[in-house]
């Protein structure tokens, strides 16, 4: 039994796993339980006020303690960076596109946005960089699912949105890219584009079922990026970024974190080999503490605390 929350995109991700397995196991007998988080059901505030990336995760992982499920599939970037005891992502999935994505029905780029166009976004992380870049710019915030917020953009609550491109893709709505922002424009979150077939811990007969789905180099690529952002205490409070890349038999890392406001953005990259994925994770955020990100991150642990003025704004 395979755990998926219920949205369009998540389901999508839970039959492709599905068909993946049936290839692999003819006569196992496959099916999908489809549940709703409490990130589905909160959508009037941000992730950020209301408990952030595990909020998409929890009741998939109930089902998997109580036996209700075997395996939960997740878009890693929604898998928080430390998993619960008995937990494990058995398998990382070959990534697919991992660039965020710039949508508009009157706009080509974000450079051609006028002064005061609303931009919406979920995500502190994109948040950051476009308030970095495009100062100008009005960013509000927009939760839902892909459709939801395509509809609040063609009804014209806002100029532009930036979504993930994978899950356009996914879906069926790449026309409806009008641009493919760079990572060098906008890094992309901690193993965006990639999807995390999760399982309990002791279930050494699943992990190793699971083994043929794993894309190593996605994995390794995908663990640098996740002990960046754990070295960094990466949560949905905090706007950071990384995007690791194989170059022959090393990865080049890259990653930031920044002031939600874009204030400050500090940004620095860093190759080793790939058999040492964390240790280059660490290392890089090691680097970027020593630029400034400790202040940062000690600025948005004040800002996040309760009863600090910020966090309740």
């Amino acid at each position: 039994m395979i755990a998926s929350r219920e949205s369009a995109l998540a389901m999508w991700q839970a039959r492709h796993v599905e068909s993946r397995l049936a290839a692999l196991y003819p006569r196992a007998d496959i099916r999908i339980l489809g549940l709703t988080t409490e990130g589905d059901r909160r959508l009037d505030a941000s992730l950020a006020r209301i408990g952030g990336k595990g909020l998409f995760v929890k009741e998939l992982e109930d089902a998997l303690a109580a036996g209700r499920a075997d395996i939960a599939v997740h878009s890693v970037k929604d898998v928080p960076m430390t998993l619960p005891p008995g937990f494990v992502l058995a398998a990382i999935g070959e990534r697919a596109d991992p660039r965020d994505a710039f949508i508009s029905n009157r706009y080509a780029d974000l450079s051609r946005l006028p002064a005061g166009a609303r931009v919406g976004t979920s995500s502190l992380r994109r948040e950051c960089q476009l308030r970095a870049r495009h100062p100008r710019l009005r960013v509000e915030p927009l939760r839902g699912n892909v459709t939801t917020r395509l509809r609040k953009l063609d009804d014209g609550q806002y100029d532009a949105v930036i979504l993930a491109a994978a899950g356009l893709k996914r879906l069926g709505l790449e026309d409806r890219i009008t641009r493919l922002l760079p990572p060098s424009e906008s890094l992309p979150a901690p193993g965006q584009g990639a999807l995390g077939i999760e399982c309990l811990r002791r279930r050494a007969d699943l992990i190793g079922q699971l083994a043929p789905l794993d894309h190593a180099a996605t994995a390794r690529c995908v663990a640098a990026e996740r002990a960046f952002s754990r070295a960094l205490a990466g949560s949905c409070n905090v706007p950071l970024g990384a995007y690791a890349e194989m170059v022959g038999s090393r990865i080049r890392l890259r990653g930031f974190v920044g002031a939600a406001d874009g204030s400050r953005l500090l940004s620095d990259e860093q190759e080793g080999a790939a058999t040492d994925a964390e240790a280059l994770g660490i290392a890089l955020a090691e680097r970027l503490k020593a630029q400034g990100a400790a202040d940062i991150l000690a600025e948005l642990e004040r800002q996040s605390a309760p009863g600090s003025a910020e966090g309740e704004s």
